[in-house]
């Protein structure tokens, strides 16, 4: 069977390397691309794409589909969810865009209503068997004993920080000791604190620079000895083979939220 293939983010980098990959792939077929605006056909067909339409104008697009990924902006995002809904009702959609807040999760709940929606801080396999190995960790490793903190280094390029896939395995980290996040989250450090360190905070720190592809480390740190999990991306394509992955898993699935480890077997 060959499986329909639309991408949100057509023309960025990961848009670009999906489309790739499909045109190579025998079971897969790419019916088109939704980027910010609508794109003339003599722009889009060298990067793969017969047809690249706004999120406002792609309901053709996203008719000839059976899976979307989106690999987009925040922004983009929900333009697509807002005007699209109807049409992407009963279709796959596998979404990898970062720097997701609150809003864009309540409605991909509510696509998930009628779709299958995959959700994933990162694509890479090797990134979510590390944030599964995290959450063991801290389930073995006490929050009184070993303390915690997230570094993560990426191109000069990328605009969020901390990364998804950092807060992704920060909250590993909650979950593996029955905690929230959000509770014990801090970004960075400066200056000079009136106490010590608290007891069970996550710490995040971002570096930016380079061309670097991704890098995430989690660091637990005890009195006598440290423990580091670490994953470093050399290029940016096992991100889009992951995403491809996931959209043939997607399609024919149930209404639902589904992750990337649920993908794998978890």
């Amino acid at each position: 069977m060959t499986i329909n293939v639309a991408v949100s983010g057509a023309t960025g980098r990961m848009g670009r390397e999906i489309a790739r990959l499909v045109t190579q792939a025998d079971d897969l077929r790419l019916v088109g691309g939704i980027a910010r605006s609508s794109y003339e056909p003599r722009d889009t067909i060298p990067l793969g794409y017969d047809q690249v339409e706004a999120p406002e104008t792609a309901g053709p697009v996203i008719e000839a589909a059976d899976v979307v990924l989106d690999f987009s902006s925040p922004e983009q995002l929900s333009r697509l969810l807002t005007r699209q809904a109807e049409t992407l009702a009963g279709r796959a959609l596998v979404v990898g865009t970062t720097g997701l807040g609150a809003e864009h999760f309540s409605a991909l709940d509510r696509a998930a209503e009628r779709s299958p929606v995959v959700t994933a801080a990162n694509f890479s396999i090797g990134v979510n068997v590390l944030i599964a190995l995290v959450e063991r960790a801290a389930r073995l490793l006490s929050a009184d004993r070993y303390d915690v903190e997230v570094v993560e280094t990426h191109h000069r390029r990328k605009l969020d920080a901390p990364s998804g896939t950092a807060l992704a395995l920060g909250g590993a980290v909650a979950r593996g000791r029955a905690a929230r996040l959000e509770e014990l989250r801090r970004d960075g450090r400066t200056g000079r604190s009136e106490a010590e360190r608290p007891v069970g905070e996550i710490g995040f720190h971002a570096v930016r620079g380079g061309d670097v592809v991704g890098e995430h480390r989690v660091l637990f740190l005890g009195a006598r000895e440290r423990i580091e999990l670490a994953h470093a991306a050399h290029d940016r394509s096992l991100f889009a083979e992951g995403a491809l992955i996931a959209a043939r898993w997607a399609v024919g699935k149930p209404p639902g939220r589904y992750g990337l480890l649920e993908v794998l077997g978890f």
